[in-house]
């Protein structure tokens, strides 16, 4: 988890504070074949890591966005991929969220709640995102998590 990706969230040291708790997750417990079960884990452990950060920095949506970003990047390194299992759970990732993806999927896909900002991401908004991002990433023959990657290639 990179510095820029919680620039601008209210608080100083979210990134070394979601650094820590995700230090201390046990990855093994995302590895599963049952999207509805990543899910729950995936939300409880959003929860979680939305308590652990400073206060005003404190939202759903940065929380979330963060983790994505930290279970990518596992699931990106094939020895941890290897070692714990994460095989299973790329068509699961979801694409971390910001003004840059969420724009990207509404040039693709119609109809979508306004983007209300990391901070003021809901679920519910988030979902909607995600679906969509699943429909972008079903065309292109890859899992939505790729998505960003696919996007920041395709860049001049």
């Amino acid at each position: 988890m990179g510095a820029s990706a919680a620039r601008r969230q209210g608080a100083p040291g979210v990134v070394q504070c979601a650094r820590r708790f995700a230090s201390r997750l046990k990855l093994r417990d995302f590895a599963t074949r049952d999207p509805g079960a990543f899910e729950r884990r995936l939300n409880r452990t959003t929860l979680q890591l939305q308590k652990r950060l400073p206060k005003r920095a404190a939202s759903w949506g940065l929380s979330r966005k963060l983790l994505n970003i930290f279970i990518r990047d596992c699931v990106y390194v094939g020895y941890l991929r290897q070692a714990y299992g994460l095989n299973a759970i790329e068509p699961f990732c979801e694409i971390p969220l910001d003004s840059i993806t969420a724009k990207a999927i509404r040039r693709n896909v119609s109809g979508l709640p306004r983007w209300p900002g990391v901070k003021h991401l809901s679920p519910v908004i988030s979902a909607a995102y995600q679906q969509a991002a699943q429909v972008i990433a079903k065309d292109h023959r890859f899992a939505r998590v790729h998505l960003d990657a696919y996007w920041w290639g395709a860049r001049e």
